[in-house]
């Protein structure tokens, strides 16, 4: 499994945002995503790094591989 890099909330929006994600609203620290199609959303604390098993969690809601992400 491949090592997660060190990021900021906002580059995590960046690179969801090339999956079809998008901004939906912000609740406090949090920045709230959805799709369209999709049941879930993504609820991504703007903090500064994001801790990396919090960013795995993410990656796995969103339907996506480690790989996919990080090659995005």
């Amino acid at each position: 499994m491949p090592k997660l890099p060190s990021m900021t909330g906002l580059d995590i929006v960046r690179i969801f945002k090339k999956f079809g994600w998008q901004v939906d609203r912000q609740a406090g620290s949090h920045i709230i995503m959805t799709k369209e199609g999709s049941l879930v959303t993504l609820s991504i604390p703007n903090h500064d790094p994001v801790k990396k098993g919090t960013l795995r969690a993410l990656i796995r809601v969103a339907g996506l591989t480690v790989e996919e992400f990080i090659k995005a």
